[in-house]
């Protein structure tokens, strides 16, 4: 596998060869939290004159190494390029034109400059607090818990119907967000503001252990049964944070319809 720097060396010298403008570095190699393992990305953007030039012809991308696999997509004035290499490296790569860089920065938690001769991103400051989460408001709150109860009835409805994907996808995409939600908010009741991290990868380092493996015992969804299983300990574990969370902030919660819900649940 290719070292951190020969991949830094290469994203640089590609980008001279190609006369980018500027050149910066975003992604888990720019976080507070750094996690350094071998599934790393190298989120990369390089500001570009030519954008049309470049996408017209790729074989240029070849210069990185072959690729296992790859994906381009259209991020609204930008093209992004993901590629994983046979060496196990993996380049998340975007062309940005430079009339277009507040784009991308609005669109990044945070990001290193590691070319810019003409200046271009004095003028921008990146976004470090995209995925930091404040206390709710008492209406964001209440938001949260109709969601969870509403659409725990679709999990119900899923599991009377012998449908596994339906119920799964709702439990796990709904409901057991926005127990991730309360819980990171019971985080930001003590802490205040606080960095949650994208899809809540940090929540967890603000909560004690029994609480990570308490949430991590939910996700068994393999099979009916035990979907049923942890929707009843979803429930169960949103009702007591929730309450929780209420009278840390002074809040109103509807007691009497998680009462409901959970009895709906087991008819």
């Amino acid at each position: 596998m290719r070292t951190e720097t020969q991949m830094m060396g290469l994203i640089l010298q590609i980008a001279e060869s190609l006369q980018v403008e500027a050149v910066a570095l975003s992604g888990s190699r720019t976080s507070p939290h750094p996690q350094k393992d071998e599934f790393q990305d190298y989120d990369v953007v390089y500001i570009v004159e030519n954008l049309e030039e470049l996408i017209s012809d790729v074989s240029w991308l070849d210069q990185f190494g072959y690729r296992l696999i790859e994906q381009h997509n259209v991020l609204g004035n930008r093209r992004l390029y993901l590629m994983l290499f046979e060496d196990g490296n993996r380049i998340d790569l975007t062309l940005c034109p430079k009339e277009h860089m507040q784009e991308w920065v609005d669109s990044e938690a945070g990001f290193k400059v590691l070319k810019d001769d003409a200046g271009l991103f004095d003028m921008y400051q990146p976004n470090s607090k995209r995925y930091w989460t404040a206390p709710p408001t008492e209406e964001e709150f209440a938001a949260s818990c109709n969601e969870f109860w509403w659409v725990s009835t679709y999990v119900v409805k899923g599991i009377r119907r012998n449908q596994l994907i339906y119920a799964t996808d709702h439990l796990y995409g709904i409901c057991q967000q926005e127990l991730l939600k309360v819980l990171a908010w019971q985080v930001t009741s003590d802490r205040g503001v606080v960095d949650i991290g994208k899809n809540y990868k940090y929540l967890f380092q603000y909560l004690q252990a029994e609480q990570e493996k308490e949430f991590s015992a939910l996700l068994d969804l393999s099979s009916l049964e035990k979907v049923s299983q942890s929707l009843f300990a979803t429930m169960k574990l949103f009702d007591c944070e929730a309450q929780e969370l209420a009278q840390k902030m002074g809040f109103t919660y509807d007691k009497e319809v998680a009462e409901k819900m959970i009895s709906y649940a087991k008819v």
